[in-house]
C-alpha cells in the first residue's frame, strides 16, 4: 500500500506534457486554452493531463464561469521529494538518532499539546506557524484508522470533533500529505509520507 502510493505520484510525472505545464505553471496561474498554445497541443490533451495532475494533488484548478485556471500545488511538489526520501531511507535512520535532539522534540510537542487542545481534547485554534500546525495535524490524523476509507461527510464529522472548521482542516490534511482523496473519498497515506514537524527549523 505505501509503495502503491508513492509510485502512483511518480507516475503522474511520467510524461512530457505534464512536465511542461508544470514548468509554465511554475511561473503563475494559467487556462487551459493558453498551455495548450504554449505547448502545442488541443485543450483536449490538456484536460486530460491536468485530470492526472489533479489526481495526484500536483495542481489546483479554480473555475471562473467558463473558464478553468490551472495552479501548481507548490508545497505538495516541494515536499514530495522529501516524503518520498523518507520512505526509501527509512530503515536506515530508524537504528539512529540523538536522544538530546528527541528530548527537544517531545518538550516541543508537549508545549503544543498543551497551548492548542483543551483538556478534554478539543482544538482552541488552528496553529498559524506550519511547525505547530503539522504537530496538531498528525495528532488529529493519528487517531484515523490506516486502510479505511472515509467519505467526505464522515471526515467532516470526525473534524468537528476536533474544531468547527472542518473545512480549512480536511483541506490541511490533503495539502500536507496525510491523507489521500480520490472521488469523494478520503484514505490516510503510509506515516512516511505524511509532513514531519521534526524536519522544519
Amino acid at each position: 500500500m505505501q509503495l502503491d502510493k508513492v509510485v502512483s505520484y511518480h507516475k503522474a510525472l511520467a510524461d512530457p506534457t505534464r512536465i511542461k505545464m508544470l514548468i509554465l505553471l511554475a511561473e503563475g496561474e494559467l487556462n487551459g486554452q493558453l498551455l495548450a498554445e504554449k505547448i502545442g497541443v488541443t485543450p483536449a490533451t490538456i484536460t486530460h493531463h491536468a485530470a492526472k495532475l489533479r489526481e495526484a494533488s500536483l495542481i489546483n484548478e479554480r473555475r471562473d464561469k467558463n473558464t478553468i485556471f490551472f495552479s501548481l500545488n507548490d508545497y505538495f511538489i516541494r515536499n514530495t521529494a522529501t516524503a518520498t526520501e523518507n520512505l526509501i531511507y527509512q530503515r536506515v535512520r530508524s537504528t539512529g538518532g540523538s536522544e538530546r535532539v528527541l528530548d527537544e522534540d517531545q518538550r516541543m510537542k508537549d508545549s503544543v499539546m498543551k497551548s492548542f487542545f483543551t483538556s478534554d481534547g478539543k482544538l482552541k485554534s488552528i496553529p498559524a506557524q506550519l511547525k505547530k500546525k503539522l504537530i496538531v495535524l498528525t495528532h488529529m490524523v493519528s487517531q484515523l484508522e490506516k486502510e479505511r476509507k472515509y467519505s467526505e461527510k464522515e471526515i467532516n464529522e470526525f473534524i468537528k470533533g476536533y474544531h468547527e472548521d472542518f473545512a480549512t482542516l480536511r483541506r490541511e490534511f490533503i495539502m500536507h500529505h496525510f491523507m489521500f482523496r480520490n472521488d469523494g473519498v478520503y484514505v490516510l497515506n503510509p506515516q512516511e509520507m505524511w509532513a514531519r514537524w521534526e524536519d522544519l527549523s
